[in-house]
């Protein structure tokens, strides 16, 4: 119990420790604090086992990014309504996910048991999430060791994908991709007269601070009931993709309000809850699970199929001249689904890209099944 409490503190507590070092540490700073978290869950994942530990990252991961969305939207000015770079990366990132897990059937796949069906479902997560995995497994019958296997490879290969990007690829795509700040027609503008405080959170536990808190998380609060709620009737097929689109939508709508739009602190307290997601998402990958044994071919094919699919998008970006900002959160929202947007989007600095990231992620959980199955009949047939 004791250890379970102390793990809880130490997931809420540990990223205003690291904000604290990126602000006295000039090489920390530099490095960023989702990047630092990440490492940091890492660590911890791997050393620290007290036996409640899978309930607590799942409570925490599930609720923050719920929490963040609305905060995040929420102090954003929307004037520009360009969507050209946001819809060509929702297409060319669907073309791209599903170029690369036909060239890697051939590949990997006609050697695994079951290959076509793999390669339906690795359409099926790559284009929506987790949920369109387990309704594909269950659509088209696949042998359950093969479904664990894949989610726990899922897991670490993403695991490997996210890190590649958050240490070296968006440093790397912004140098040979437009930049968005030249060529991207911004879906919404998000003005800050803080953006270069060095500390945005002082002052938040003063009585004027703690008010503002106050009224920005009751605010929240009712975004996510009314989001949830709706998701709810829609059914639990269709939870997750109502309850995304309703977040995004309702976070806009509240925008609207000047009021609320005026509270500078909503977006710092959402992104507080996405470095408290960065950790615990982070502490999840257990390396020691990571076995190959006679799983090569299964191995190759995911990793083919991630790496494969974001090189695709780049040379896509290149030739369509999407934003590298753009692409990278779209390549984001499809492999690893829409929670990862906002953890991604401050790890770039921009705030942009958040609402075209979730859009991209809400049509591809819904397009996810119906993809993934076409492809599984597609392939059984190559």
């Amino acid at each position: 119990m004791i250890g379970n409490i102390l793990m809880t503190l130490f997931f809420i507590l540990a990223p205003a420790g690291v904000l604290w070092l990126c602000r006295r540490v000039s090489w920390i700073g530099k490095v960023g604090p989702v990047l630092v978290l990440y490492i940091m869950g890492i660590i911890v994942g791997n050393l620290f086992h007290p036996s409640g530990m899978a309930q607590i990252q799942d409570i925490l991961s599930s609720a923050m990014v719920p929490l963040a969305i609305p905060l995040m939207l929420f102090g954003c000015r929307f004037r520009k309504s360009s969507t050209r770079s946001q819809l060509l990366a929702l297409i060319t990132g669907i073309v791209a996910v599903v170029s690369a897990v036909t060239a890697g059937f051939f590949l990997f796949g006609k050697g695994i048991p079951e290959g076509a069906k793999i390669g339906g479902m690795l359409t099926g997560v790559y284009t929506g999430g987790t949920m369109n995995l387990a309704a594909l497994k269950a659509m088209l019958g696949v042998d359950e060791g093969t479904f664990i296997l894949l989610n726990s490879y899922d897991m670490v290969i993403s695991f490997l994908y996210l890190t590649f990007l958050l240490s070296i690829g968006i440093k790397l795509f912004r140098k040979i991709l437009p930049n968005s700040g030249e060529s991207f027609d911004e879906a919404a503008e998000c003005d800050r007269a803080d953006d270069k405080v060095k500390n945005p959170y002082s002052g938040i536990f003063s009585k004027d601070g703690l008010k503002e808190v106050g009224m920005l998380l009751l605010v929240d609060a009712v975004v996510i009931g009314v989001s949830a709620g709706l998701g709810l009737l829609a059914g639990d097929g269709w939870f997750m993709t109502v309850l995304v689109l309703m977040l995004t939508t309702l976070g806009i709508a509240v925008s609207f309000n000047r009021k609320v739009r005026s509270m500078e602190r909503s977006y710092d307290i959402g992104m507080y809850f996405i470095y408290v997601f960065s950790i615990v998402v982070a502490s999840m990958a257990d390396l020691s699970k990571f076995e190959i044994g006679d799983s090569l071919g299964l191995l190759g094919y995911l990793t083919f199929v991630i790496f494969g699919s974001l090189l695709l998008q780049v040379l896509f970006a290149r030739i369509f001249r999407i934003d590298s900002d753009t692409m990278t959160i779209s390549s984001v929202t499809y492999i690893c689904s829409p929670p990862f947007v906002p953890m991604m989007a401050a790890a770039m600095k921009n705030r942009n890209v958040i609402a075209s990231g979730l859009a991209i992620g809400v049509v591809g959980y819904a397009a996810g099944n119906y993809l993934g199955f076409l492809m599984s009949q597609l392939l059984a047939r190559l």
